[in-house]
């Protein structure tokens, strides 16, 4: 069977079991009867017809669409939006259990209308606040880089001749980057070492810097900027690899 049948079939089955519950909502009853047949059978097969007609063009254009934009999306970005859909999922399905118990329509069309919601907020959160989530759960590990005190004694060491002089390299990444802070740091020459950045961080800067969306825009312009500062800085030395 094609895919495209494959999806009329399946279009004619859901927009069909759709037309049915809402004959049944008007119906006010699920047992067919004399009048309530006038309205649950033309619904049930007004939606099933929407669907074997329809179900390809609802489909596959909004799935090929998908598929662009997630190739466009950062894989930082795809990993928050699809764990804050998670939880927002597993909030909503907890909020629609009260909610189902409401009178027909109503406990039959609120649960799905939460769902989307509650979906749609945690996606849109976890993506905005990425940075706050990983460093929440980073919180309190020892991933095995060296510390700034680490790096200052060696520094001040190789200075004394006690070991041979070798300048600790710090690696920046996309957030740190776009948070700030480590300009102002590197401008009172607190840190010992030199700032490194990865060439994909400098990618990765300027793909958000040139996105659509104003809020990402202007977090990866922030990181140009800061990227900028640091070079100019006299304190502080910086190499892109």
């Amino acid at each position: 069977m094609r895919f495209e049948s494959l999806l009329r079939v399946m279009g004619t089955l859901v927009y069909g079991f759709i037309g049915w519950e809402l004959g049944v909502a008007i119906a006010q009853t699920a047992t067919l009867t004399m009048n309530s047949a006038r309205y649950i059978l033309p619904a049930t097969l007004l939606g099933a017809v929407l669907g074997y007609f329809f179900a390809p063009w609802l489909v596959i254009a909004p799935a090929n669409a998908a598929r662009n934009a997630l190739r466009a999306v950062p894989i930082a970005d795809l990993i928050a939006g699809t764990f804050g859909l998670a939880v927002g999922l597993f909030i909503a399905a907890l909020v629609s259990f009260p909610i189902a118990q409401l009178p027909p329509p109503f406990g039959s069309i609120l649960p799905f209308i939460v769902l989307i919601i509650v979906g749609y907020l945690g996606t849109t959160v976890a993506v905005l606040r990425q940075e706050d989530l990983l460093n929440f759960f980073h919180l309190g590990q020892d991933d095995g880089k060296i510390t700034h005190h680490q790096a200052e004694a060696h520094y001040h060491a190789a200075q004394n001749g006690v070991v041979p002089v070798t300048r600790p390299q710090l690696l920046l990444d996309t957030s740190v980057i776009i948070d700030g802070r480590i300009a102002d740091i590197a401008a009172t020459g607190f840190i010992p070492g030199e700032l490194v950045v990865p060439r994909f961080v400098l990618n990765e800067l300027q793909y958000i810097a040139d996105s659509s969306d104003a809020l990402r825009r202007n977090r990866g312009r922030r990181g140009l900027e800061i990227l900028d500062r640091l070079q100019n800085c006299d304190e502080i030395t910086i190499q892109f690899i």
